[in-house]
């Protein structure tokens, strides 16, 4: 009990040093996340000549392959972070999708490559739910927004060094083995298994760390450990997983069958239309089963825990944080794909300066950009509880014509200041559309609310909009007018962004009442 003591004494003071020091390892984590997730993009031209691929393909491999599964795993094993010990679950989570990032060099078909990106999303699916969860019990609220955003500022530290890292493996190898090295690796292949491998190692590190006592940190009574928390993670994965969604929904009755029938049907319809009207099956596919997948699993929650669906699913601010910022991911994912490729096409870059160009600049923006993000929106939510969603709506409007000015520039000046300060703006939304969102639910539903926060930056922003902005540039020829369509969404952002605004305090004042209506033992 000596831990749990120095966290009730530090707890008006601030946060432990220890606190810190997993701070630091879990960003070191979020870091590699993002290395993994976004070197693909360096790699981009390279995979597009060898395997004869289309812009649309890219995106798809890029953002719906991975962000789909990553959606769909990342609810049930939100649940089994609430349920179980989440040191253990980063642990074995981090070192599948570290294998599958090495596999990913083995790849010799589009297919091949697509199947490694869903293992990696699979695994990567761990991280975000266990970290926001355990950082949330380490840090008091008053610095909660501080913390996520330092631990969020690994995805552009991440996707920045996996830029520089990718491009100076690919460029390198290409010139030493230009027929292909060792076991017929190309350097793309080799750049996939370079930064995959050492992933194993962080895994060991991580499973060191101490768990943290759920909710003692905010001064509230140790929930019950779950007596069974993998048949828990069982049961979620037969409300979520097709066709397993079925069987989940008819062990409700009749009536949540033939709900689930019905949205099915309607989905498979959706599809269908886009299918025969010319759209990529694959994407249309991967979307439905997304969709599906995601209103099966909220069914399952209404009947089996009331209270979550009520603080989540059931809380229109709670909903609209998540949408404003799944929109604001939506070009931020798409930019961050299209970058790389827009320098080697438009601007005559190698790999190895638009790795370090675009990766430097974006790794220092979005660290700059959530720090202090973090930090303002924690000193704005000091004076009124909504405060925080300011730096949303700064990050909804502000970014746009850095996005215009970078992917219109025809100098390399142009080009890397639009993409600097777009990112640095961007990423100033992203710890306080989260600490919003922890903030209105209670201690043991924040790794199943993380889940359902990153549906928004996943089914939305990354499986959508690096896929549209490729599906354009295929119709028209332009990578430019690819990504400048995306910013249609803007007003729908904006207005999203303001509703969370107007409905956040009274939701947050009100979660405990609201769960106690729904059932829970508050």
């Amino acid at each position: 009990m000596a831990g749990a003591e120095t966290i009730v004494g530090e707890r008006e003071a601030g946060a432990s040093r220890y606190a810190w020091y997993v701070l630091s390892v879990l960003f070191l984590v979020y870091v590699l996340n993002f290395v993994d997730r976004q070197i693909i993009s360096i790699l981009a031209e390279d995979i597009k000549r060898d395997l004869g691929l289309k812009d649309q393909d890219l995106g798809f491999l890029y953002g719906t392959a991975f962000g789909v599964f990553y959606s769909l795993f990342g609810i049930p094993l939100g649940r089994l972070a609430d349920n179980w010990h989440r040191v253990r679950l980063m642990t074995i989570g981090l070192s599948l999708w570290s294998v599958m990032t090495a596999l990913s060099g083995f790849s010799r078909t589009g297919g091949h490559l697509a199947a490694a990106r869903i293992g990696v999303g699979i695994g990567e699916a761990t991280a975000s739910p266990s970290a926001y969860s355990i950082i949330s019990d380490y840090f008091p609220k008053r610095l909660r927004a501080t913390a996520l955003s330092i631990y969020s500022a690994g995805l552009y530290v991440g996707g920045g060094c996996s830029l520089f890292i990718g491009g100076l493996i690919v460029q390198g190898w290409n010139r030493a083995y230009p027929g292909g090295g060792p076991l017929g690796l190309v350097g793309w292949q080799a750049a996939f298994m370079a930064v995959g491998l050492p992933g194993l190692l962080l895994a060991i590190w991580i499973a060191t760390l101490r768990e943290p006592i759920r909710g003692l940190v905010e001064g509230l009574p140790e929930p019950e450990k779950h007596p069974a928390p993998f048949r828990a993670f069982g049961a979620e994965l037969v409300t979520i997983v097709p066709p397993l969604t079925l069987i989940g929904a008819a062990m409700g009755g009749a009536r949540a069958l033939g709900y689930n029938i019905l949205a099915l049907a309607v989905v498979t319809a959706a599809v269908s239309g886009l299918v025969a009207a010319g759209e990529p099956w694959p994407q249309w596919v991967a979307i439905g089963i997304g969709v599906y997948a995601v209103f099966s699993w909220a069914s399952a929650l209404k009947r089996r825990d009331p209270p979550t669906f009520a603080l989540i699913v059931g809380t229109p601010a709670f909903l609209c944080t998540v949408v404003a910022y799944g929109l604001n991911a939506f070009l931020s994912y798409a930019a961050s794909f299209w970058a790389a490729p827009y320098a080697l096409r438009e601007l005559g870059a190698t790999p190895a300066s638009a790795g370090f160009m675009i990766g430097s600049l974006g790794a220092t923006a979005g660290f700059l950009g959530l720090t202090i993000g973090g930090v303002v929106s924690d000193r704005l939510r000091r004076g009124n509880p909504a405060g925080r969603l300011w730096v949303v709506i700064f990050g909804a409007v502000v970014p746009v014509p850095f996005l215009i000015l970078a992917f219109t520039a025809s100098s390399s000046t142009a080009f890397y200041t639009g993409i600097f300060l777009a990112q640095l703006t961007a990423s100033c939304a992203l710890g306080a559309a989260a600490a919003t969102t922890q903030d209105m639910v209670l201690p043991r539903m924040r790794g199943t609310a993380t889940a359902t926060f990153f549906i928004g930056t996943t089914l939305i922003g990354l499986a959508l909009g690096p896929y549209m902005a490729g599906r354009v540039s295929t119709l028209t020829g332009s990578l430019s007018i690819g990504m400048l369509s995306l910013l249609v969404v803007t007003p729908i952002t904006l207005a999203c962004a303001v509703a969370a605004y107007r409905l956040a305090p009274r939701a947050e004042a009100t979660r405990e009442v609201r769960a106690r209506a729904a059932g829970e033992v508050v």
